[in-house]
């Protein structure tokens, strides 16, 4: 059975190609070659060449993990603030209703 392709959001696909093309810019700001940043992601070249695309296939780890070697901020320029950003997401987590939540296993372990 086939898989039909996933379409994405304008927003969604403009932001890939955003931080594809900072991951670039920083790559040849610190003068590495494509293939100097997949060996240090352990990546293939393409895979590189494919996240500098901003191509919605790639893995998320591989594009935060070439992100993070350039030094492109993810989320927040700090440690500090990427900590406030978690504590905030489970803050609001916690305020939305039951059905939006992900649904835990009742674990029967009285055996």
């Amino acid at each position: 059975m086939k898989l039909a392709a996933r379409s994405n959001s304008k927003y969604a696909a403009e932001a890939m190609e955003l931080l594809g093309a900072r991951i670039r810019l920083e790559r040849l700001a610190r003068r590495m070659t494509a293939a100097d940043l997949a060996t240090r992601a352990g990546i293939s070249r393409a895979l590189l060449q494919r996240i500098e695309r901003g191509d919605p296939g790639c893995s998320i780890g591989a594009v935060f993990e070439a992100a993070s070697i350039v030094g492109v901020p993810l989320f927040a320029p700090d440690r500090e603030g990427l900590r406030n950003q978690l504590a905030h997401t489970s803050e609001t987590l916690a305020l939305m209703p039951r059905a939006a939540r992900p649904k835990t296993a009742n674990v029967k372990d009285d055996f």
